[in-house]
């Protein structure tokens, strides 16, 4: 642990908070510590040197992991925080960090940890609040150190009924779920989810539930007191997923009768009793129709914690006809032990809202890891943004891919998805690939317009695929904008200096090859054609009038009579050229022209690029190798995800680009395969 680096807070006789998290949920806490004039304590390690939230803390204290309690909890007592806030993820649902916060004369903003240990047991949290009368699934459970074996894992799953969910006893996330069907895929799919159990969580105990066909995820939250208050504050739709991660919630449930809400938070109320639960947490169901399109909901499981999407629930909830409530601060307050300043007779809700989670993730390449620099950040202005990043800063692979969260609320449903796509269109990230144009995408699906939504919607269902080739007036935007890098800062004299092809005997086109991350190049010609005026020419096409002006980081184009105003940057250490507009983001470079795809057919090449950042595990060919179409030439690992890159063609390995343990940019070349030529073959000289 190393000296602070802001200044100390101002030595006013109010608590401080040490936060310990980072990115959005950090900045987020900072933002209600301050409004309530409080103290705030950052901590971060080295990759998070110069993060926001490390700027934003009176205080800011390095660790060298956010996972270390003992550490975290020690710098809270040392730097005079009165409280801990975990935020959420990290130590935010672990009970030996809310035991090493007492021990360090701390208070934890949270749960006492015998209710984060009942809870965070899937299994023990089962029978827990089965025993308080809330609905379960049906299923059964093996005992922590006593796996079943086969045979008894086949008579209790035929006992339960096929389809079946088998997953971790503990953690989260998605990690170690296994659907199975069939009897004979039972084995297999128990053993792969121990494995991964015991890999993530370091317990392979297994829960075996019955599986829900096209379930909803909805949950409520609740909030209680040390004074043995406890009360619901609705409900959140959370069934828009992808690999078991949410991606867009709203509040409420376009799902949900008024009757089947209170009966649901009446639950949701017993199950934070039955724990003797303290503090803000969420309970989370599977809701189903039936056959005879009866709705019902089975208890799924209780985060102890306060909940990525929790801004939904405050931008919905009226206190005494009153919107808008701040859950940080309540949490804070329960944790000095005061009353909740309501009942349950005191809340309502009003309107609609919705979030979307913005991720560093390639939704077109199936949702892979993305990263790099933020070199433009353009927000929307008239909706919520909590965020974690600044233009600057690095998006690295050393953490979760949520870079902020955009929020909107609405007088109804229809009015908040309007305006929440709206808000994404005005959203717009460049040097690091993001969701957002996908996210435009998912909510004018038409099932999520209708509110017919399930947690397999994206995966079975996805909205309409992104256009497969880069719009022409994008290809001129680029090559617009670096013509006019060539523009001299001040008038020249010099007639030949001016770069609007202008020669002896008539003006010259001004070439671009300009290529985008797995397409091919595209030639775009250039012509001044007049002060601010250009023709532009793509490929064979004709002539096209334009004009172009930068206004800092703008790029205003007009292109075929359609004006445009792009957000833009240059990163140098790539020379990638990125533009934004509508949500949507280009990141084009300018190649030589020995690097255009032999015939523009992109079989034929055997370049091969890395489809993310990251970083090179293997590369397991070497020059002068012959390898096959498929063969394995290298895997680059990002956010804990493996990525396997295959040759494209038959031929011989050329050149290979890096080595095991390099960091790579997305695109980056890896190996360089020569392939075979079939006409050589076919007819030797």
């Amino acid at each position: 642990m190393t000296a602070p680096q802001n200044p100390a807070p101002p030595g006013n006789g109010a608590a401080t908070v040490l936060v310990a998290n980072r990115g959005e949920i950090a900045l987020r806490v900072i933002r209600t510590l301050r409004r309530m004039g409080l103290g705030s304590v950052a901590v971060y390690t080295d990759a998070d040197a110069a993060s926001p939230h490390v700027a934003a803390a009176d205080l800011a204290v390095r660790v060298d992991s956010y996972l270390d309690a003992e550490a975290v909890a020690s710098a809270a007592a040392e730097h005079g925080a009165d409280m801990v806030h975990p935020g959420y993820g990290f130590l935010s649902e672990n009970a030996a960090f809310a035991r090493a916060c007492a021990r360090a004369g701390v208070v934890f903003i949270g749960p006492p940890p015998e209710a984060v240990e009942a809870m965070g047991d899937k299994i023990r949290a089962k029978e827990t609040v089965a025993a308080a009368g809330v609905p379960v699934l049906g299923g059964f459970t093996e005992k922590p150190g006593s796996p079943l074996d086969d045979d008894a894992l086949a008579k209790a799953a035929e006992a339960t009924g096929y389809p079946l969910l088998i997953k971790p006893s503990a953690g989260g996330g998605g990690k170690g779920m296994r659907a199975v069907r069939s009897p004979e895929e039972l084995p297999a799919a128990a053993a792969a989810a121990r494995r991964e159990a015991a890999a993530a969580f370091g317990d392979p105990t297994l829960l075996v539930e019955r599986l829900v066909e096209r379930p909803r995820h909805i949950e409520v939250q609740v909030l209680a007191d040390t004074h043995g208050n406890v009360v619901h504050l609705g409900e959140r739709e959370c069934s828009l997923q992808r690999r078991h991660q949410k991606v867009v919630e709203e509040a409420p449930s376009p799902l949900l009768t008024d009757a089947l809400r209170t009966e649901m938070g009446r639950a949701a109320v017993a199950a934070a009793r039955s724990c003797g639960y303290v503090g803000a947490g969420t309970v989370e169901f599977i809701a189903e129709t039936g056959p005879d399109g009866e709705l019902s909901f089975s208890f799924l499981e209780m985060n102890t914690r306060l909940q990525v999407e929790h801004p939904v629930t405050e931008e919905v909830v009226a206190i005494r006809g009153e919107r808008g409530i701040d859950l940080v601060e309540l949490q804070v307050r329960v944790a000095r032990g005061e009353p909740l300043p309501f009942g349950q007779d005191d809340i309502s809700w009003t309107g609609h809202s919705v979030e979307a989670r913005v991720y560093a993730e390639d939704a077109d390449r199936g949702f892979l890891p993305s990263g790099g620099p933020v070199l433009a950040l353009a927000e929307p202005a008239h909706a919520r943004v909590d965020s974690g990043i600044a233009a600057g800063g690095e998006v690295t692979s050393a953490f979760d891919p949520m870079l902020a969260k955009v929020v909107v609320w609405g007088p109804d449903r229809a009015e908040a998805l309007r305006r929440l796509d709206s808000a994404l269109g005005e959203y717009l990230l460049l040097g690091c690939v993001t969701n957002t144009a996908f996210l435009r995408r998912l909510l004018r699906h038409p099932r999520v317009l209708s509110g017919d939504l399930s947690t397999d919607l994206v995966e079975n269902d996805p909205p309409e695929a992104a256009p497969e080739q880069v719009p022409d007036e994008v290809y001129a935007a680029a090559a617009l904008d670096h013509q006019l890098d060539l523009v001299p800062p001040a008038p020249s004299a010099d007639r030949f200096a001016v770069p609007d092809g202008w020669r002896m005997g008539g003006p010259a086109w001004t070439p671009w090859r300009l290529r985008a991350p797995g397409r091919d190049s595209a030639v775009v010609r250039v012509r001044a054609d007049g002060p601010g005026a250009y023709l532009v020419r793509i490929g064979e096409g004709g002539p096209v009038a334009a004009r172009a002006r930068r206004d800092g980081p703008r790029l205003t184009v007009t292109y075929a009579g359609r004006t445009r105003t792009y957000l833009r940057a240059h990163d140098p250490a790539t020379g990638y050229r990125w533009l934004g507009a509508g949500g949507t983001v280009w990141s084009l470079h300018e190649e030589p022209a020995a690097a255009v795809r032999r015939d523009g057919d992109a079989a034929a090449d055997g370049t091969v690029r890395s489809p993310m950042p990251g970083t090179v595990l293997a590369v397991p060919v070497a020059v002068g190798e012959q390898v096959s179409a498929g063969q394995a030439l290298a895997v680059v690992e990002a956010m804990k995800m493996e990525h396997t890159v295959t040759s494209p063609v038959d031929g011989t390995v050329a050149a290979v680009a890096v080595r095991p343990g390099a960091s790579v940019p997305m695109d980056a070349v890896l190996v360089t395969v020569e392939p075979t030529s079939a006409t050589s073959e076919e007819n030797p000289s």
